[in-house]
């Protein structure tokens, strides 16, 4: 995004809410990548509690999971959810209709998710088509004439629940699938046109053109609140579920300078934006170097809307609302940790990467059957100088507090699908 550097992409939207509220510069997403990390932001627990860890796409969270929707159902609010949800297939436990949501369109499975022209989306467990979309795919710009386009329909249906719920306390969650999966996108889209011409790999030109599309909805978003005449009682977050999928070096440059990309335990695989807005309670134009990650969204949203009450017990989870609010700093060395497993799709689960932060200090490993290495944030933000060898006391503390902050998730299970198919 601009507001962190980005000059290659236009996302004057995004640019203008960081101005208006507050930027974090060290958030971090619950996991490297998608399905095991929306686990980790729904339920406030981190990866060594999390019941969904595999990444396959169908496996589910457990029927006494409690998410944030449900804290926010039991306290009168509507809820709504437009995207991917990624954390249950199809007649499963999981399903977000089970877990607090009233409504929610798109797609369950995360497989189906990457795909911009799926034969159906799912609206609240049932299957609705999309006109003349038979599930091709054209790696190239096209107008399909006839076809529907999905990250277009999810949104239209998203601004048309906010118009009917927005007379009473709603939550409105929006995993919008772009960027993500395949690389294809309408030809007359102004999102594609702004790069269409750009001397870049035509990968790198779809990458661009869907982060402008994501911005130009954040901002149709916010100016909808607006015209509803909530937007002054909203509390609007943006963030995304992993670090950049690729780096695109030399061309857009997506990591910056942190090591590592989507699938990784450095930095650039799990530090991730945050903005949060809020008028009149959150300070325009400010910025916190806080660390704080998924675990936290879910305490501190109830915080803002006096759930805590209703809040499951044992999250991992902080409130970091008066942060936020500029009540006061909160302190920077509580642990912070992610693992995930063998191989992207691999089941069953086995832990393989691990990585903790406490402070300025981080370990990470791609192995656990190897030793840990150790960066000084602070100093070495890429993480290229391991500190480990001159430091045995720090990594030995913090990997007995992994130790004692992890237990083995219940068995990870992708449900049986008909035909053959990838999805339900």
């Amino acid at each position: 995004l601009g507001c962190y550097g980005q000059t290659k992409i236009k996302t004057p939207e995004l640019d203008k809410m960081a101005s208006q509220g507050m930027r974090f510069t060290h958030f971090y997403t619950g996991c490297p990548v998608c399905a095991p990390s929306r686990c980790v932001l729904m339920t406030g627990k981190h990866m060594g509690h999390a019941t969904v860890r595999a990444n396959p796409g169908g496996v589910s969270l457990q029927a006494g999971d409690v998410t944030l929707a449900q804290v926010l159902q039991k306290a009168g609010y509507t809820c709504g959810g437009f995207g991917k949800w990624g954390i249950a297939d199809l007649d499963t436990p999981g399903v977000p209709e089970k877990h607090g949501f009233s409504r929610f369109f798109g797609y369950y499975h995360q497989v189906h998710a990457q795909s911009y022209y799926p034969e159906y989306l799912i609206d609240t467990g049932r299957k609705v088509p999309l006109p003349g979309n038979a599930g091709t795919f054209e790696k190239k710009p096209a107008t399909k004439p006839g076809t529907t386009f999905s990250a277009q329909r999810i949104f239209d249906e998203m601004k048309a629940w906010l118009r009917a719920n927005s007379a009473k306390p709603f939550f409105c969650y929006a995993p919008w699938t772009i960027p993500h999966g395949k690389p294809e996108i309408p030809a007359d889209d102004p999102a594609w046109l702004l790069y269409r011409d750009k001397p870049w790999n035509l990968d790198t030109r779809i990458h661009a053109a869907f982060v402008s599309m994501a911005d130009r909805f954040v901002g149709e978003t916010i100016a909808l609140l607006e015209e509803l005449g909530v937007a002054g009682n909203t509390l609007v977050f943006f963030s995304s579920d992993n670090g950049a999928a690729s780096r695109y070096e030399g061309e857009l440059d997506s990591a910056g300078g942190l090591r590592g990309k989507k699938t990784s335990m450095y930095e650039g695989g799990i530090r991730i934006p945050l903005l949060v807005k809020l008028p009149g309670r959150i300070p325009a134009k400010t910025t916190s170097d806080l660390p704080v990650y998924f675990p936290d969204i879910l305490p501190t949203v109830a915080e803002f809307t006096g759930t805590q009450n209703l809040l499951p017990p044992h999250l991992d989870g902080l409130s970091f609302a008066p942060e936020i609010t500029g009540q006061r700093k909160l302190p920077r060395n509580r642990p912070m940790y992610w693992e995930w497993n063998e191989a992207h799709f691999a089941l069953p689960y086995k832990v393989r990467m691990q990585a903790c932060r406490r402070g300025k200090w981080k370990i990470t490993r791609d192995n656990v059957a190897q030793p840990w290495e150790l960066y000084d944030l602070s100093t070495d933000p890429g993480e290229s100088k391991d500190l480990a060898a001159s430091q045995p006391k720090l990594v030995a503390e913090l990997d007995q507090w992994v130790r004692a902050n992890r237990v083995d998730p219940p068995e990870q299970i992708d449900p049986p699908r008909p035909n053959g198919q990838k999805w339900r």
